[in-house]
């Protein structure tokens, strides 16, 4: 396991680990078909995955912000650890100015209620515009699979406890020293937040990959919880290669501790720092 603490810029970044989701092999899909399926499920050796589920804290001179925020108590015991953690950093909920999800599922942003009340009373909540819109379309949720509607409850749970505080963002600069960067696919507004530093900037990708030993080295292997699988395997390949080409250190809500990306005899390797 890495550090879960690095230093980016202005801020101090700290991983909050919120448990592990083990689903079955069965999730998994290939853009090739099923015969590639086949052949990654049975060099993978498994019948389950092993999917950490992470936040972020960020710690700076104007205060406290988070990148997601896990899953709070909705999920059961065996996650919501990153409340936890943020005590352990010595960080209590009334601390936290802000929060920038990546987009509207469980594992992101459940943590941010408690019951129907915000567990982040003095926060404001950045949402990516294009998946706020998609989440609250009554046409887009009848025409979602109704395996794959929580985003629109947690649309609706997170805007009825929220309310004002609820603040939509595009593309471009969102805070001092972090730009908000589209990654369409896993939902039509995901979205990756770079934090800017020195000598090294990061991406938190959020979703973008969620297998890190298996996704770098083929990007087409996908899971079945992407709304598009297409358009999440173009975003996958243009972001490994936008992080190996300039160097940035990586992490995301499914990928274990920070790594660099680079390129490989196939496809591509993340390696731990």
């Amino acid at each position: 396991m890495t550090s879960k603490f690095r230093r980016f810029g202005q801020y101090d970044v700290i991983l909050l680990h919120d448990g592990v989701f083990e689903p079955s092999i069965d999730v998994l899909i290939h853009a090739d078909g099923s015969v590639a399926r086949q052949r990654v499920i049975e060099a993978w050796g498994k019948p389950t995955l092993r999917v950490d589920v992470n936040c972020f804290a960020l710690r700076g001179a104007d205060g406290i912000i988070l990148v997601d925020a896990g899953t709070g108590t909705s999920w059961g015991p065996n996650y919501g650890h990153a409340r936890s953690a943020l005590r352990e950093a010595g960080i209590t909920p009334e601390q936290v100015q802000h929060i920038l999800i990546t987009h509207l599922h469980g594992d992101h942003a459940l943590g941010l209620l408690d019951g129907d009340t915000p567990y982040f009373p003095h926060a404001d909540v950045f949402v990516p515009d294009r998946d706020l819109a998609f989440f609250t379309d009554p046409a887009a949720r009848e025409a979602t699979p109704e395996a794959r509607r929580g985003g629109f409850k947690v649309a609706e749970q997170l805007q009825r406890v929220y309310g004002s505080r609820v603040r939509r963002i595009g593309e471009g600069p969102v805070l001092a020293g972090i730009e908000a960067r589209p990654l369409p696919g896993h939902t039509p507004g995901h979205t990756g937040y770079l934090v800017r530093g020195e000598d090294n900037h990061l991406l938190i990708w959020g979703d973008a990959l969620h297998l890190g030993d298996l996704q770098p080295g083929d990007p087409k292997i996908g899971l079945i919880f992407d709304l598009d699988a297409e358009m999440a395997l173009r975003t996958r390949q243009a972001v490994l290669e936008d992080a190996a080409r300039e160097g940035w250190i990586i992490a995301g809500g499914h990928i274990t501790g920070f790594g660099r990306v680079r390129r490989a005899s196939e496809g591509y390797q993340i390696a731990p720092v």
